[in-house]
């Protein structure tokens, strides 16, 4: 006779995490929330309703547009190129290549980075120096190898400025979304791809009709994660070039 565990132990014992997080942070954001519909915008409290009259100022300050720009743009560069990049090297990983655990810790190795430091190195790499474009960081490399055209102003010019900062956040969450993959492809049977490559299949095929289905709910995961993180990138912004010339990489705090 199978004797039946105690039902309300788990329940004790996640209810004290559940309460918290109720309470710091879905009851802040509510709190928030309230506050942000009330006139409440100094020290001494006024809970007097102004409905969404808050809300149309934010929107229609140019700096907060600008704001939204360039998150969008960081987003979609960030979050894309992480997920290329990621499947490309997780694709290589499964190889089952020579040193493979050299290379996977290798790439991982940038996540134990926070963002200020993140954003610190890579404003030395990116530094267009005081006077020419060439003499330091990548400009320098570009200079010596004769790929003069690369040379730029990574973080002065503003058509540039936020996608030099993706480049820095897509550095640091590759090898994250490389090791999602590489756990989604390592979970794959394989005797599936041995049965496909048995009837005729080519390597392109097993990838996109059998590996690929299977990898779609950690790409579904992936991007809602790092998604999220583009939305926290402040102080990787504020680490790296502040806000730039004409607010051209300024984000939300």
């Amino acid at each position: 006779m199978q004797i039946k565990g105690d039902k309300w132990t788990p329940i004790l014992f996640i209810t004290p995490s559940i309460v918290a997080v109720g309470i710091f942070i879905y009851g802040f954001i509510g709190w928030t929330g309230f506050i942000s519909f009330t006139k409440w915008n100094d020290v001494i409290p006024d809970y007097t309703r102004v409905g969404f009259e808050n809300y149309r100022k934010l929107f229609a300050n140019m700096r907060f547009q600008i704001d939204l720009h360039n998150t969008l743009v960081f987003t979609v560069i960030f979050v894309t190129s992480c997920l290329v990049i990621g499947l490309l090297l997780a694709i290589l990983i499964d190889q089952r290549i020579k040193g493979e655990g050299i290379f996977r810790n290798l790439f991982l190795l940038p996540m134990a980075f926070s963002f200020v430091v993140s954003g610190v190195i890579w404003h030395w790499l990116f530094n267009p120096g005081s006077i020419q474009l060439g003499n330091i960081g990548v400009n320098q490399l570009f200079e010596k190898v004769g790929l003069n055209f690369l040379i730029c102003g990574w973080y002065t010019d503003p058509n540039i400025g936020i996608k030099a900062v993706a480049i820095a956040a897509i550095w640091q969450f590759s090898g994250y979304t490389m090791a999602l993959y590489l756990a989604g492809l390592r979970g794959i049977p394989l005797e599936l791809r041995e049965a496909a490559s048995i009837d005729g299949a080519d390597q392109f095929q097993i990838f996109y009709y059998i590996l690929l289905p299977f990898l779609r709910p950690i790409t579904f995961g992936a991007i809602i994660i790092l998604g999220h993180i583009s939305l926290k990138i402040f102080d990787l912004v504020m680490a790296m070039t502040g806000s730039g010339p004409a607010f051209s990489c300024d984000v939300p705090a």
